[in-house]
């Protein structure tokens, strides 16, 4: 066996063992989530190649017999694995994204589709003119290699659209660049394909590329984790200081930044009369409400649930009355919501408002004033019979 074989048989296995951590490490959560479960079928089809890949390089070197059966079945099942991987991406990414109906039986036919029509076209070529997949030294030709990559070129295109439509509506920065990321991958993976075919054959870059490409997102997966609050979606208090941090050092924007405070009224009461199910159910109906406003609202910034029954929000607007506007409609969407989910009560909220001032002044101060703001609200909400927001008196 030549010592080019052994240093890409051990690449692969490499990338193979590293991949099987991860998996293991994900298969022994306790709380896997539909986007886990889809992640790890992509680790599963990126190993499945690594294993075909191997076994297509020990043909080419003559480690195995090359002969039509061997260079048939190996390409087969690199054209197999490589369709599985885009296909198992895909459905990742619609699992991240929060595709509505991706889990119907019509819609994964669709999705799945374009491999059946493609792999029965190839074994029809294969059948009864297999000179026009493979020359006479066994070598494929363009009519295989454009099988090979039609079914992953379909499910990239796919991939890139779910991803950038969700980076295009997100208001969070941070989010808004995950989401670009994950629609990146293909190509980012595609890209290691032609360094290793163009520029360097016998080197297993395409492994080594997928590889890191892979860690790196199970390093932001768990990043996630630890930054989303998993009852409701939002980011948590974690992930706000992040946040805090990095507007911290960007440059200053003309628009002027505000903070909101929010909680839920007699939350209490919810708890204590119904449970605490459908108190989780209460504070689930105010975040779905909450990004509903932030998509509807191009001023949102950050969302958050800042613990308990406690929710911010960070915006950027020229005026303050958009803000208050925004606050508004959140109050009316939340009362639509319990209405569309016939909840036994009408949920409403409290609200404070502040504007984060000039250079000396930080988020913490901000934050601290709008939670006054807050339970003035709350106040004036208990002698009224209604909620509005306090506003800033003006300076001077």
């Amino acid at each position: 066996m030549s010592d080019y074989i052994i240093y890409y048989a051990e690449s692969n296995l490499v990338c193979i063992i590293i991949f099987g951590i991860i998996l293991v490490h994900d298969l022994f959560n306790v709380d896997r989530q539909e986007k886990q479960i889809k992640y790890d079928h992509a680790l599963i089809a990126f190993m499945a190649y690594f294993v075909s890949d191997t076994l297509w390089a020990m043909v080419i070197e003559g480690i195995i017999p090359k002969n039509e059966i061997t260079v048939a079945i190996t390409n087969f099942l690199n054209y197999i694995f490589m369709a599985w991987i885009t296909y198992a991406w895909l459905n990742y990414v619609m699992a991240v994204e929060q595709t509505p109906n991706r889990n119907r039986i019509k819609n994964r036919y669709a999705l799945i589709s374009p491999f059946l029509v493609s792999t029965a076209g190839l074994i029809l070529v294969y059948i009864f003119g297999r000179e026009l997949l493979f020359d006479d030294n066994l070598t494929p030709r363009t009519l295989y290699n454009l099988f090979l990559i039609t079914v992953p070129a379909i499910n990239i295109v796919a991939i890139m659209f779910y991803a950038f439509r969700k980076a295009k509506s997100e208001p969070n920065p941070l989010e808004k660049r995950r989401h670009s990321y994950v629609g990146l991958l293909p190509l980012l993976v595609v890209a290691g394909g032609l360094v290793q075919v163009v520029l360097l054959p016998r080197t297993p870059v395409f492994c080594f590329s997928c590889t890191i490409i892979m860690l790196i997102f199970h390093i932001q997966s768990m990043q996630t984790a630890i930054s989303v609050d998993p009852l409701t979606g939002l980011n948590n208090r974690g992930q706000l200081m992040r946040f805090i941090s990095q507007k911290n050092n960007t440059s200053a924007s003309e628009k002027r930044t505000f903070v909101v405070m929010m909680d839920l009224n007699s939350f209490k009461a919810i708890n204590d009369v119904y449970g605490h199910e459908e108190g989780d159910r209460a504070l689930t109906i105010v975040a779905d409400s909450l990004k509903k406003a932030a998509k509807e609202n191009s001023i949102t910034q950050f969302l958050g649930r800042y613990g308990g029954d406690e929710f911010i929000m960070i915006l950027q607007s020229e005026s303050e009355g958009l803000i208050n506007n925004m606050i508004e409609d959140l109050r009316r969407g939340i009362v639509c919501e319990c209405e569309k989910s016939n909840t036994p009560y009408i949920l409403t909220i409290g609200a404070g408002c502040d504007e984060l001032m000039g250079e000396n002044d930080t988020f913490k101060s901000c934050i601290m004033r709008a939670d006054r703001k807050l339970y003035l609200d709350k106040e004036y909400l208990k002698l009224n019979g209604k909620s509005t927001v306090v506003r800033r008196k003006a300076a001077g």
